[in-house]
């Protein structure tokens, strides 16, 4: 579920994409909002667990020499 915005600069960053909405995911989940827990400690209760499988298969991804023939994973 990527977010797209008119404004937004571009961040040329690899994996930018998964890695917005994976800090999105975890800024506005319930664990940090209302509970007051710091996002570290909601990653280890397991809270946005897809995106961060996401991102770690885009960022694995950068350092597989097989990725030059099937592309980077993730947007």
């Amino acid at each position: 579920m990527p977010k797209y915005y008119e404004d937004k600069e571009e961040d040329g960053r690899s994996c930018a994409g998964i890695r917005e909405d994976f800090k999105a995911c975890l800024l506005q989940h319930d664990c940090v909002v209302k509970e007051g827990k710091a996002p570290s400690e909601c990653l280890k209760e397991g809270h946005c667990k897809a995106l961060q499988t996401s991102f770690f298969e885009c960022k694995r991804s950068l350092l597989d020499t097989r990725s030059r023939f099937r592309g980077r994973k993730g947007y």
